[in-house]
């Protein structure tokens, strides 16, 4: 039973995570009340790798 509720709790953040990133830094503003967290949500987004980053990669040493 505490896997159970701790899972969930873990998949309510995960999901409160995503609408404020959706809301705020996606667009473009800054998260009311807690700037900090735009920022650190804007720099983990900016870390990961995406298709067009891997494909700009992949060209460039094609190149050489």
């Amino acid at each position: 039973m505490l896997s159970i509720v701790l899972a969930m709790i873990a998949i309510l953040a995960i999901a409160g995570a995503v609408v404020v990133y959706v809301a705020y830094p996606h667009r473009g503003e800054e998260v009311p009340h807690t700037p900090w967290v735009g920022e650190a949500m804007r720099k983990s987004v900016d870390a990961l790798p995406t298709l067009d980053n891997q494909r700009a990669r992949e060209e460039h040493s094609a190149r050489r």
